[in-house]
């Protein structure tokens, strides 16, 4: 069910976070009543057998995990988690190396959307961007990194957040390429 499988997410981000998750409900409902991209975007993924299970389910679920409410700390937090491969603070694995890995390279080809080509290029690091501003960034082996600027560009992402992390790369070479 889509509590079950939201309990594990929330279960799982509580042990990164070390506190209770909450979700903004105001924003979940908007996401749920707005989401028709998304909607339309699931069918044609259900269609042509990409998407698996319920598309309503599907999507609860996604609306759920888009209004889970984070600071920037947090994001840096979950950053850190990637970085250190899934070794929660206390030392013991939470996930596997491998989920790690796949998350990043997500991260790295379409965490920053339409911008995730320029981002690798110019910043050099797996990241993931949220439409409020935040930026997720993971620096593997060393730490997690955050920033997080409500002014967006044409492709959705953080104005400020960008050249912040822009300037970061440059003063301490962290790109991965």
């Amino acid at each position: 069910s889509v509590e079950e499988r939201f309990g594990l997410l929330a279960e799982l981000l509580e042990k990164i976070l070390g506190r209770p998750i909450a979700i903004d409900e105001s924003v979940y409902r908007s996401e749920k009543e707005t989401g028709h991209r998304n909607r339309a975007l699931a069918y044609f993924l259900k269609d042509i057998n990409g998407l698996e299970g319920d598309v309503d389910e599907v999507l609860d679920l996604y609306f759920r995990q888009c209004s889970i409410l984070v600071n920037c700390s947090d994001l840096a937090r979950i950053g850190m988690f990637l970085a250190t491969k899934g070794i929660s603070e206390a030392g013991s694995p939470i996930v596997s190396a491998n989920a790690v890995r796949l998350v990043s390279t997500f991260m790295v080809t379409c965490g920053m959307y339409n911008g995730s080509g320029e981002f690798a290029i110019q910043v050099g690091i797996p990241a993931k961007s949220g439409v409020s501003g935040g930026i997720l960034g993971v620096v593997p082996g060393q730490y997690g990194v955050a920033t997080f600027g409500p002014a967006l560009d044409r492709k959705g992402n953080s104005v400020v957040g960008i050249s912040m992390l822009r300037r970061l790369s440059e003063v301490l070479d962290f790109s991965i390429f």
